[in-house]
Parts: structure tokens; C-alpha cells; sequence
């Protein structure tokens, strides 16, 4: 199965050690920048209605601005109650000084 990466952002548009929230294809999707790399996820919190991006990162964590549950950037793993289901994360590439998303 052929992977098709989608431009979501200029790299340069993702603040290090922060995270933006973007719609790409129709889809809420936030993009971290921590440690000169940057991952993505979907951009709502699986325990409440609250935007990622609008959380605090610390690290590879996000925290959710709603109940303070906690998901790994990396993964979208939870790694703090309340949240205990995973957030989807996407692969990211980044070519030409663009960010580009597998979003299949």
C-alpha cells in the first residue's frame, strides 16, 4: 500500500517546544515541536471537548487545558488520568522545509 503524505505546513510555522492547531483535509490536527523534530496528532482530547492545542507541552507531553490528562506526542499514548484512551498520531516527514502528514 502506497502512503500519500499531504503538505499540511511550512516547518518554520511550528514553534519549538509548543504546539499549533491546524485543519488539514477537514481533520483538527495539532503539530508539536519538541527537540528540533516535530509529531502530530488529531487536535481533540479523547476524555473531554478540549483542543490540544490549546494545552501545555512539557516535553514529549501534551496536557489537555480541559482535565489535565496527559498524552505522548510521539504516540498519542495517555500518560496522566483522567485520559485513558489514546489520542491518534500521524507519521510526519519533513522535506523542503514543509511539514507532511500520512493522514490514511
Amino acid at each position: 500500500m502506497t502512503t500519500h503524505w499531504i503538505d499540511a505546513a511550512a516547518q518554520d510555522d511550528v514553534p519549538q517546544d509548543d504546539v499549533i492547531g491546524l485543519i488539514v483535509q477537514g481533520r483538527d490536527i495539532a503539530l508539536y515541536g519538541v527537540g528540533g523534530e516535530v509529531f502530530a496528532t488529531d487536535n481533540l482530547c479523547t476524555h473531554g471537548n478540549a483542543r490540544l492545542c490549546d494545552g501545555f507541552l512539557e516535553g514529549h507531553e501534551i496536557e489537555c487545558p480541559l482535565h489535565q490528562g496527559r498524552f505522548d506526542v510521539r504516540s498519542g499514548q495517555p500518560t496522566c488520568p483522567p485520559v485513558t484512551s489514546a489520542v491518534r498520531s500521524y507519521p510526519v516527514r519533513i522535506e523542503g522545509g514543509r511539514v507532511w502528514l500520512a493522514l490514511d
